[in-house]
């Protein structure tokens, strides 16, 4: 993948992931335990995506297991990618196990089906690394909104960093890449302009008043109102790599 952009918006989905990729390795070299990646689009496909970040354990050259929600999607996985030398398994799939030699675990798109599983086995990775690669673990309507779903934000969910995030929109794009901060861009006609910088996610209040002008990146304070954003470029780029990537 040659010209990556490392900072700012990628210029594709593959550029994407190649930055999750280097923001993953900046953690864990870091020293961050339980990481967050999520590529947020609703076509995209966890198979694929796992295929072109999974080799960022492998170039930090860690002992590592991948887990997929069942062992039907792990079986694929591994005839897909011709059988590889790691191990990939369903989640509770016999020979599963973590192991004492394990030094990272990558789980593909884990759902809140197995939330209470996944929230085990990360208790019991030790000092080993813990990857969550668009993670759909709390859907509200499986886990609830009452006490036991704070419960586990507050017990399990909140333990995860969000390393690599990204979130194109109608308007702007959200993007954060470890060590980075939180990052709110807008495409114009020159190019991207990145609006905001925040130390944490911004709502979506937040990004309204950063495209209102009401904040400017730096400063916090009241800035002049954010050009309209153009149609294509990132967004035109990101739809036709799902396209590849889904067909």
């Amino acid at each position: 993948m040659d010209s990556v952009t490392t900072t700012g918006v990628p210029a594709s989905l593959e550029d994407a992931i190649a930055q999750a990729r280097g923001a993953t390795q900046a953690a864990i070299q870091a020293g961050v335990p339980r990481m967050m990646v999520e590529l947020v689009y609703s076509e995209l496909k966890g198979l694929p995506v796992a295929e072109l970040f999974y080799p960022a354990l492998q170039e930090l050259g860690l002992t590592f297991k991948i887990y997929f929600p069942d062992a039907g999607a792990a079986a694929l996985a591994r005839r897909n990618w011709g059988n590889p030398e790691f191990v990939v398994r369903g989640i509770g799939e016999l020979h599963s196990e973590m192991e004492p030699g394990d030094q990272a675990y990558l789980f593909v798109e884990p759902s809140s089906i197995e939330v209470n599983q996944v929230e085990e086995m990360c208790a019991q990775a030790g000092d080993a690394f813990v990857i969550m690669l668009n993670p759909k673990l709390e859907d509200v309507a499986t886990i609830g909104i009452g006490y036991a779903g704070r419960q586990l934000r507050d017990r399990f969910l909140s333990t995860l960093e969000p390393v690599y995030y990204l979130r194109p929109m109608e308007e702007v794009v959200l993007l954060r890449c470890y060590p980075s901060p939180w990052q709110v861009w807008q495409e114009t006609s020159a190019g991207y302009e990145l609006l905001a910088e925040t130390p944490q996610k911004p709502s979506g209040e937040a990004i309204d008043r950063i495209l209102m002008g009401e904040a400017s990146p730096n400063s916090g304070e009241p800035g002049a109102a954010a050009p309209k954003g153009k149609r294509g470029g990132f967004l035109s780029e990101l739809q036709g790599f799902i396209r590849a990537l889904t067909q």
